[in-house]
């Protein structure tokens, strides 16, 4: 799923998106705001975050303009607080309003809610995430592969979750830590390669030894 952020705020963009991504979720961040309608439809996002107040034009011209062409779900997030500001909100095709500053619980909870009432999934598809041959089970936190099953301590999992969600890439240490820990800054780097490590071992008892690379200086990355 993939949450495109159309706020002009640096700080808030930045910590809305940080946020997002650890609900293992794609965040694409829109810095061109004469350019809203281009971007949406190059990046086909499954729901938009949409402040009111923006350069050029306002959140709701770039709601009614999206309108035209899509019914992706469309969140208002505003320092406006009148009630004529969430009627607007509402009558341009907004499917929800959350006034700045906004708990982000709150916001992710309206997030989730949204995505699942507008797309369907099968409870497979919500609860199992796969890549050559290792399954996990986002519910047991446990790891399969074939008819075998190791038990992953919750960092591990994690890890190895953020990995398979960005398969290809290189995932960067420091966000691994971000993820893992809020304040990384107290966390010795050497934790999250002993922990790496660990989490090596019990897939190559799968027979998957090379199945996490390492980027010196940079990262990780699953192929």
């Amino acid at each position: 799923m993939k949450i495109m952020i159309i706020e002009d705020e640096p700080m808030i963009r930045d910590l809305l998106g940080e946020t997002i991504e650890k609900w293992g979720l794609e965040v694409v961040k829109l810095e061109a705001f004469d350019m809203v309608l281009q971007e949406f439809l190059k990046e086909k996002p499954n729901l938009l975050l949409l402040d009111i107040n923006l350069p050029s034009f306002d959140g709701f011209y770039w709601c009614n303009q999206i309108r035209e062409v899509s019914k992706v779900p469309i969140i208002f997030i505003s320092s406006r607080n009148t009630s004529m500001d969430m009627i607007m909100a509402m009558n341009m095709g907004g499917d929800d309003f959350i006034q700045k500053p906004f708990d982000m619980d709150v916001l992710m909870a309206k997030v989730n809610a949204l995505l699942r009432r507008s797309y369907s999934y099968t409870d497979t598809q919500s609860h199992v995430l796969e890549h050559n041959g290792i399954v996990l089970d986002l519910r047991s936190w446990d790891v399969y592969c074939a008819d075998e099953k190791a038990e992953l301590t919750k960092t591990e999992f994690i890890i190895l979750k953020l990995l398979i969600q960005n398969k290809g890439n290189i995932v960067h240490r420091k966000k691994i830590m971000r993820t893992l820990w809020k304040d990384e800054s107290f966390v010795d780097d050497n934790t999250l390669t002993v922990n790496v490590n660990r989490l090596r071992k019990k897939l190559a008892a799968f027979g998957k030894e090379n199945y996490i690379t390492t980027k010196k200086g940079e990262g990780y990355v699953i192929q």
